[in-house]
């Protein structure tokens, strides 16, 4: 049985064979034969061509973030960024003190009755102007009125018996003589005109007191000053003994500040007082931007406060306008010199790095090539001649009228330079210059987050003048820092803060 079976399986086997066997791909074949191969070739194409376009793809993935990212970091290093600059100036710094004062009235007088009595009257509006003298109320002046003519009546009674005192005097001393009277009678008429001459004393004085009396009735100001609320309305019995005043009348105009220093600050205070020197005072709103007065140091306390270390000193101010009222706080600067022709910048500027404090000054023209500009540790641009340039190579321009100012100009290119400096004096928002910058240059003061030594930058508009001062003599660096304004008019805000969203540091001095 299986030597049968073998050959049919192998005659099977080539019959199955046969039909690939009798394919001929020549052109001759017929139709059908030709549109399967056709089929087979298009299927294989579609195989290869998504292979391909898979390929290409992840190609294009993984080389396409960095050529991006580096298209834009060659894009950004030569796009401008907008800066917002301030002028070097020369100019009288003032070096003062800083303090916390409290506005006090030069004088303050709380208007009491002297006498008891009724409150007939209020003779002034609360927050009138009196003067010395002016009549502020009034009591009843009957009682003290009646007081006085009940003196008075007193003294002409005991006029009439000292007159007759004085007649028995001169009758018994006659008869004292003849030997008709004693000695003791006529000496002691002589006691009775005595006492009598010394009720009269007392009359007198009784007279006076009542005459004191009725005139405190009317209730004058003492000083020149404003009159306060009222404390007691018409009507009421007031006494001498009352806590409570009826008024209270303050001098303002001078009016004094107090305000305490350290002890450490003292002898620079002493000395120019013990020279003779009023040293000039001034006083500043709760913001320190707005000057309200102007005025003299008067005097130190004699004393120390050792619970704070500090030293109570009083200022005097003529207060014409009224802008300083009793109780007030305010921010006092002692000045205590004016420093001559001194190089003054917005403290905005001053950077600071590892070699000290530096800025960058913007320069007229493209960046210098790598490796010509003067880093902070070069030491060579403090104090040499090289940075003494003159003040239109300076001064920069900035946007014209009509112009957004954060787009760069046309016709001019600007490039930041990194300036090491020295710093002389801080004061608020200004700081004094001692080397590394001339006069007239251009610092940056807002902007510097993206800039490096020769980085282009395009100065922004700016409204405020860095020589502005406010009307009330505010500080004018803090105008400086304003929002730029573009050329329709619309308030900007500085690049500073757009660009903490996207913070990329470059490395800096």
């Amino acid at each position: 049985m299986p030597p049968a079976h073998l050959p049919e399986r192998v005659d099977l086997e080539p019959q199955e064979l046969s039909a690939p066997q009798s394919l001929n791909l020549s052109p001759g074949l017929n139709p059908g034969t030709s549109g399967g191969n056709l089929r087979k070739l298009l299927v294989l194409l579609v195989i290869v061509s998504a292979v391909a376009f898979t390929a290409w793809r992840i190609h294009g993935n993984l080389s396409g973030p960095a050529s991006s990212r580096q298209g834009r970091r060659s894009g950004s290093g030569d796009r401008a960024v907008p800066v917002i600059t301030a002028q070097v100036q020369q100019k009288t710094m003032p070096i003062y003190l800083t303090a916390l004062g409290t506005v006090t009235a030069y004088y303050s007088v709380t208007i009491k009755t002297r006498v008891d009595g009724q409150l007939t009257a209020v003779n002034v509006r609360e927050g009138q102007h009196v003067r010395k003298g002016q009549l502020l109320a009034q009591i009843d002046p009957s009682p003290y009125a009646a007081a006085l003519a009940q003196a008075q009546g007193q003294l002409a009674k005991d006029k009439a018996a000292a007159a007759y005192a004085d007649i028995e005097v001169a009758r018994y001393s006659a008869l004292f003589e003849a030997g008709v009277a004693t000695q003791d009678s006529q000496q002691t008429q002589v006691a009775n005109a005595g006492q009598i001459a010394g009720a009269i004393q007392v009359d007198k004085a009784a007279i006076q007191a009542a005459k004191v009396n009725l005139d405190y009735t009317r209730i004058t100001s003492p000083i020149d000053g404003v009159v306060g609320l009222r404390q007691v309305d018409p009507g009421n019995i007031v006494h001498a003994a009352d806590a409570t005043g009826l008024l209270l009348v303050t001098q303002l105009q001078p009016i004094s500040v107090i305000f305490t220093l350290p002890e450490d600050q003292l002898p620079q205070v002493q000395q120019p007082l013990r020279k003779g020197t009023r040293l000039e005072v001034e006083a500043y709103d709760r913001s320190q931007t707005s000057l309200l007065a102007t005025g003299k140091l008067l005097t130190l306390d004699n004393q120390i406060d050792t619970a704070t270390g500090t030293d109570k000193i009083k200022a005097v101010f003529d207060n014409k306008d009224g802008a300083l009222f009793p109780n007030q706080f305010v921010n006092v600067r002692l000045i205590l010199q004016q420093r001559p022709d001194t190089l003054v910048i917005p403290s905005a500027a001053v950077q600071t790095g590892s070699q000290g404090s530096f800025v960058f000054v913007m320069k007229d023209g493209a960046p210098k090539p790598e490796g010509s500009g003067t880093s902070p540790g070069s030491g060579k641009s403090g104090s040499g001649h090289q940075h003494q340039h003159k003040v239109a190579e300076a001064e920069a321009p900035v946007a014209k009228d009509g112009e957004a100012g954060s787009k760069p100009s046309d016709k001019a290119t600007y490039h930041v330079e990194v300036r090491p400096i020295a710093i002389d004096v801080t004061e608020g928002s200004q700081v004094i210059v001692s080397t590394g910058l001339a006069a007239g240059e251009q610092v940056v003061i807002d902007g510097m987050e993206k800039l490096k030594n020769g980085s282009q930058v395009s100065p922004r508009k700016d409204t405020a003048k860095s020589g502005h001062k406010s009307p009330k003599g505010g500080d004018p660096v803090s105008d400086a820092i304003s929002p730029a304004v573009d050329g329709d008019g619309i308030v900007d805000a500085h690049d500073g803060d757009a660009n903490q969203k996207h913070h990329h540091h470059e490395q800096q001095p």
